[in-house]
């Protein structure tokens, strides 16, 4: 059970998203390295960690507990950040989504047939979105006046009976497409951030905890498009090898007990493994071997 009145100062409170981030925010931890366990009905996961207490919020408000410091840090988008104000650190930029490593949209969109074509269109218009606040300066921004309504789901039914245009989220545009709407501009460009109280930044052992799980994140993330390959090279191929296979750096060569051969192991990016064995098997090499990668640490 997560307690709010802990004093000890090498306890870190952290909190983790809970909605639609919360299996991709999971599974990068356990990545990582941490192993996080929590039950259907439960608040408060459990870390193998003992340094760390977690619980589950919002991404919607956690910015606001961290800047209150009710929670030492936690993993909220930029999006929410913005439209609170929060006075948080950024300690790191998480490049990650429910649907992949991907930064998220809001948009302002409105329907196929609509007469906004320009966003100066929507001067005395309707708009409704949860991303109210930010929504409010960007108008302010642009010079534009318009009515801006809290939505509370489903936004994008809304128009044209109860609002002119909306701001919504989106990752791939495709229930935009499905609600006959269109984008018209985008808003705002979000990604996962790491954020941290003021006051536990300050601290140096919350400093120090905060920044080795962001490595270990960061590492974990570096990884999710990665493998490694490891193969034995005849070392009269070595040298045609060394140029076929791309690297991070360069590819690390040892000995064999053979000392015709040799053993070569790269971390490459996934994508490119299936054309390149076919290639690496033409070349001379043997007993290629390509493993999944946790994390890499620059």
């Amino acid at each position: 059970m997560y307690n709010t009145r802990m004093e000890d100062s090498q306890i870190l409170k952290l909190g983790l998203p809970k909605g639609s981030l919360q299996e991709s925010t999971f599974k990068l931890f356990k990545k990582a390295g941490y192993r996080v366990t929590v039950s259907s009905r439960s608040y408060y996961p459990a870390f193998d960690d003992v340094e760390i207490q977690s619980m589950l919020i919002r991404a919607q408000e956690m910015a606001r507990y961290v800047e209150n410091g009710i929670l030492d840090c936690g993993l909220t988008g930029l999006d929410w950040i913005l439209e609170q104000n929060a006075d948080v650190v950024e300690a790191a930029e998480l490049n990650y989504a429910k649907e992949g490593l991907k930064p998220v949209k809001w948009v302002v969109a409105v329907p196929n047939d609509s007469h906004i074509k320009q966003l100066g269109d929507l001067n005395g218009k309707r708009i409704a979105t949860e991303l109210v606040g930010h929504t409010k300066r960007f108008l302010e921004n642009n010079n534009i006046t318009a009515e801006v309504d809290f939505s509370w789901g489903a936004t994008e039914v809304k128009p044209p009976l109860l609002a002119d245009a909306i701001v919504e989220l989106t990752e791939t545009g495709s229930s935009l497409r499905a609600n006959n709407l269109r984008i018209l501009h985008t808003v705002l460009v979000s990604t996962t951030r790491f954020i941290a109280n003021k006051k536990a930044w300050q601290d140096p052992w919350k400093r120090e905890k905060i920044e080795n799980i962001v490595m270990l994140l960061k590492g974990a993330l570096a990884a999710e498009e990665l493998v490694g390959l490891k193969m034995n090279v005849p070392k009269w191929a070595l040298e045609t090898l060394k140029l076929t296979l791309p690297s991070m750096t360069s590819p690390t060569i040892s000995e064999l007990i053979d000392k015709d051969w040799a053993a070569i192991e790269v971390i490459i990016e996934e994508r490119h493994v299936r054309d390149l064995i076919p290639r690496l098997k033409k070349a001379g090499a043997s007993g290629i071997v390509e493993y999944p990668l946790n994390k890499v640490i620059p």
